[in-house]
């Protein structure tokens, strides 16, 4: 499936364990894709063995490039992340720079896959999440700076998905729909703290995309799945929230 038409992904942190039997149970709970990424720890052999199990789901698989350690063969998608609001360049196009210069020296000649390469830009609006920390954020001060850092993404940088991220706990939806409301042709995905139906599809009505991750980790983490999936399918974007504009619904 086409990333533009996902509904609901879920998101596998390499940097934590989690059984087997979760991750192939993935494949029963409806979702529409996994995500590999995570804000720190991530060791490339550690991606190789999370990105075969959740292949064997039978779901399209991308992976957050979050670091240099997160590049490997195999995935459907690979996200670029960029951090818009942080304090330091490297995390909006520095690191990217080092990867490519990195790239040439070590395997001169090797493609990159430009075709399955999908730029996103993040918006981090929680200032107590790991990835705040790691990438320096200022969280906006309300939803009209989430407005603005909206149309920076889609109409200076081209960005193909904006990320509202309130990464470990569940994120203001005037902020979310302050962001539809500037969509433009770009993806609206968000993540952060959903963890029933009614969460999912609080979001799911100003965004296209539910990302949820830390639910799964919990006990009964599979049916936690399930239920933020029926919440995302509940309802379309622009029911309940800010309209996304005609560029940027659903097809």
């Amino acid at each position: 499936m086409d990333w533009r038409r996902w509904r609901h992904a879920v998101k596998l942190d390499p940097a934590r364990p989690l059984d087997p039997e979760v991750v192939r149970g993935l494949a029963t709970t409806g979702t529409d894709a996994l995500i590999l990424g995570g804000s720190d720890g991530i060791r490339r052999e550690a991606v190789f063995h999370l990105l075969g199990a959740a292949r064997a789901t039978g779901l399209p698989v991308a992976i957050e490039v979050s670091s240099e350690e997160a590049v490997v063969p195999g995935a459907d998608w690979y996200l670029i992340p960029m951090v818009l609001n942080t304090r330091d360049p490297r995390w909006l196009v520095g690191a990217h720079r080092e990867a490519f210069q990195n790239l040439h020296r070590i395997a001169p000649g090797i493609p990159v896959p430009w075709d399955r390469v999908v730029t996103v830009a993040y918006v981090v609006c929680n200032p107590d999440a790991t990835v705040a920390r790691v990438a320096a954020a200022v969280p906006p001060a309300g939803p009209d700076e989430v407005a603005a850092w909206t149309t920076v993404a889609e109409r200076l940088l081209r960005a193909d998905i904006v990320y509202i991220e309130y990464s470990g706990r569940f994120g203001d939806p005037a902020w979310v729909g302050a962001a539809a409301g500037a969509m433009r042709g770009a993806r609206l995905f968000y993540g952060g703290g959903i963890g029933t139906a009614e969460q999912a599809a609080v979001m799911a009505a100003r965004a296209h995309t539910v990302v949820v991750g830390n639910a799964l980790y919990r006990p009964g983490g599979l049916e936690c799945i399930r239920a933020t999936v029926e919440g995302a399918r509940r309802v379309r974007p622009g029911e309940g929230g800010e309209p996304i504009a005609a560029g940027g619904r659903l097809p």
